[in-house]
């Protein structure tokens, strides 16, 4: 991002840009698949969907304020719970991610391409042009992760430009939707008598509502963006951040609903899903507001494709570093990229876009699945954090009803997707099983790997291969900052259940208050080993004799020449005067 680049932090307006041309891109589509499930209903759909939205805004803001690093849900997870449900959440965002970009970049195809076709007499080009729309989708993701293997990455002046065209766009189209209304209704009249007949089809009006908010809470994807970037953010943006999504969200998709009803029968509307205020805005203002509305999607879903390319690469490096994702991903190039990830990224995207054959809702199926997946896990992950770091340092927590209500909430959308389609499930599964599987099979690889090597004790080339694999992952270390005994079993527990390696450096500060406690540390070490508790773990101790902060964890770093992901910490509490994000990623263990 520009202003990062220079060391600045990002402000409220900038912030709201980059997460906003992600939140607010699905106003494109959106609309169209809440009119599929429910007719005119959509619109108090999309406001049922806002209200969820407005109790996630109170889960993320507890939990980022107060572990402000980028990550998301599986940084929840990660410093609430076990390495695996982290991983889980770390997969489900990937794929969420991988759905994003594929859906952005075929959307702003079909909007461009259809606006091409209407300037051509009589569409005669239409299926000429409809030949050509995944080669292009394909093209735009290829284009994208060149880009950001050479370095491009987000700009905020740029992302704040198509922000600002954005919403003048869709208040255009709302404006001119709403003049149309009042002068005519004879289409929104249909659709009323055309709605009857489907909520009768669905067994009545609750369940039609049900499902279509199901359906419809790809609306509120890419919420979780700002938490992604929380790093790059001055103090006391998110928060905002998080407000002005509700709103924007809150405000459009509403209204956006409300025109299309009143200008697209419902059977029209099935027909131009892909493209569905294209096709409203030709009817509304002719070749010159599509043209408007085209170049509008074309940009802001781009924008979108560079945000999944740019966030899917911190998250995979990040998970790569935690032993979570093979290491050879995390290589960077001279530009600060990571262009194995970046290729990964790349042919899962190509691949999911030739299996579903570009169909939006089977893709629409595969993303709401994995981003109310990773929502889920973020509501859980708070009620976690709850129980497991109360003492933890918060400036804010959300009222627990509002906690509950999310996870529910959520946790119905993922039934109802579950429901709409069967394929959307067979979808989901066919690249979360073969991911999840990598991913524990490097979380368990020493455990995998001393199953394994016994199989090969014939064959010396491929046993001393494992053999130094194996080795290689048990010389990992961690180090530990522990301030009393009580919770030292506990610690070395935590390492033993969820890494590999087995040197663990406990590290005492000074601490006139608990200067007692602090000796009782060195001294009950060689008790442990005596008793034989953890015999394979290696631990050591060593005391620096400065009050602990984030000048002593920098001191660690450097002096052991590691990543900051391997120093573990306990909780902070109100009474330290120093903030999470000041220690660089350590991780809180107990």
């Amino acid at each position: 991002m520009e202003e990062v680049k220079h060391g600045k932090k990002l402000g409220q307006f900038f912030s709201t840009a980059l997460s906003g041309n992600d939140i607010l891109s699905s106003s494109l589509y959106v609309s169209g698949i809440a009119a599929i499930f429910s007719g005119v209903y959509a619109p108090l759909v999309l406001l049922i969907v806002g209200l969820v939205l407005f109790f996630y805004k109170n889960v993320y803001r507890e939990v980022v304020e107060a572990l402000p690093i980028n990550g998301g849900a599986y940084n929840v997870l990660l410093n609430g719970t076990a390495k695996p449900l982290a991983a889980l959440a770390g997969v489900m965002t990937i794929l969420s991610y991988v759905a994003t970009a594929v859906i952005s970049s075929k959307t702003a195809v079909e909007y461009l391409f259809k606006f091409l076709e209407k300037i051509f007499a009589n569409g005669e080009s239409g299926p000429q042009l409809g030949v050509l729309i995944i080669p292009f989708i394909i093209l735009i993701l290829l284009g994208f992760a060149i880009l950001v293997i050479s370095g491009v990455k987000d700009s905020a002046k740029v992302a704040s430009a198509i922000f600002i065209f954005h919403i003048i766009t869709l208040a255009s189209f709302i404006i001119f939707g709403l003049i149309f209304l009042f002068t005519n209704s004879q289409v929104l009249n249909l659709n009323i008598l055309d709605t009857a007949p489907l909520v009768q089809n669905n067994g009545g009006l609750f369940p039609t509502i049900v499902l279509a908010f199901s359906a419809s809470l790809l609306g509120v994807s890419g919420f979780e963006s700002s938490a992604n970037f929380v790093e790059e953010q001055k103090k006391g943006v998110f928060k905002k951040t998080l407000r002005n999504m509700l709103i924007g969200v809150m405000i459009f998709n509403p209204l956006i609903a409300m025109v299309v009803l009143n200008i697209l029968p419902i059977g029209s509307i099935i027909v131009a899903k892909d493209f569905l205020l294209a096709e409203a805005a030709f009817k509304l203002g002719g070749i010159v507001l599509l043209g408007w509305i085209a170049i509008d999607a074309f940009l802001v879903l781009c924008g979108a494709v560079l945000t999944s390319y740019v966030g899917v690469s911190g998250l995979m490096n990040r998970m790569a570093l935690d032993d979570c994702l093979p290491n050879f991903l995390s290589k960077e190039n001279s530009r600060g990229s990571h262009p194995r990830i970046i290729i990964l990224f790349f042919l899962l995207c190509t691949s999911i876009l030739l299996v579903t054959r570009g169909d939006l809702l089977s893709l629409a199926g595969v993303y709401t699945i994995s981003f109310l997946g990773v929502m889920t896990l973020f509501a859980l992950g708070n009620l976690i954090l709850r129980r497991t770091r109360s003492e933890l340092k918060r400036p804010y927590k959300a009222p627990l009803f509002f906690v509950i209500a999310a996870f529910i909430s959520t946790t119905i959308g993922l039934i109802g997707n579950s429901v709409i389609d069967l394929k959307n499930d067979a979808y989901f599964l066919f690249y979360f099983i073969p991911a999840i599987t990598i991913v524990f099979s490097i979380i368990y690889r020493k455990e995998l790997l001393k199953v394994v090597l016994p199989l090969f004790k014939n064959n010396r080339t491929i046993y001393n291969w494992i053999s130094d694999r194996y080795f290689e992952s048990i010389r990992t270390s961690y180090y530990v900052f522990v301030h009393n005994t009580s919770r030292l079993y506990s610690i070395l527990e935590y390492i033993n259940r969820n890494e590999n390696g087995s040197h663990v450096l406990i590290i005492a500060c000074k601490d006139k208050d608990n200067s007692a406690e602090m000796s009782k540390v060195k001294k009950i070490l060689p008790c442990l080993k005596e008793a034989g508790v953890l015999p394979h773990l290696n631990i050591e101790y060593t005391y620096i004799d400065k009050e602990f902060g984030p000048d002593v964890v920098d001191e660690v770093a450097k002096t052991y020449k590691i990543n900051k992901n391997k120093i573990f910490i306990g909780a902070l509490h109100h009474h330290n005067d120093f903030n999470y994000d000041e220690l660089g990623g350590v991780r809180i263990v107990f």
